[in-house]
């Protein structure tokens, strides 16, 4: 099965983590949701509850398509777990899509994979971006290589399409 995952943390962005999710399902994609505990309930920044189907650890990166990271406070939480890092890591080295949005920049910062990369992000990690190497742009959705990026909740109608296209 063709399936994407989607990291989850506590104080997530809603938007960036729901409407990936359903969109996908409408193309006939699984998804799962990661956690740092199987099983575990994570509050987004309106309350909304994931449960996570999978931790870090139980991943398998054989058939995932795409890792999804949405924004909001998670990404600075998912950045303190060793294995979100090296999961991100992992996917980006062989070649699976990996999608960040808002703030989930920071993940890609501490994953080590933006030196040299063209991105984008919410303006306020921009810095933090270029610190690491990264050449940030100010654009709804910036592609390089298997590298997706994009600001806000705003720019869902052109950040969707970019993963869609890139793991058709």
């Amino acid at each position: 099965m063709k399936e994407a995952l989607i990291l989850v943390e506590n104080g997530y962005e809603e938007l960036e983590l729901w409407v990936p999710y359903y969109r996908l399902l409408e193309e006939g994609i699984g998804v799962t949701c990661v956690g740092p505990q199987t099983g575990a309930s994570y509050a987004g920044k309106r309350g909304l509850e994931v449960r996570a189907e999978l931790s870090f650890a139980d991943v398998d990166l054989g058939g995932v398509l795409a890792v999804i990271i949405p924004g909001g406070w998670a990404p600075d939480r998912l950045r303190t777990h060793p294995q979100a890092v090296t999961l991100v890591k992992q996917a980006y080295e062989r070649g699976i899509a990996v999608a960040a949005i808002c703030h989930a920049g920071s993940l890609l910062v501490s994953a080590e994979i933006v030196r040299g990369k063209r991105l984008t992000s919410t303006r306020s990690i921009r810095d933090d971006l270029r610190a690491a190497g990264a050449v940030w742009v100010d654009e709804p959705v910036v592609v390089d290589a298997n590298l997706i990026t994009s600001r806000t909740p705003t720019d869902l109608p052109a950040f969707l399409p970019a993963i869609l296209a890139a793991i058709r």
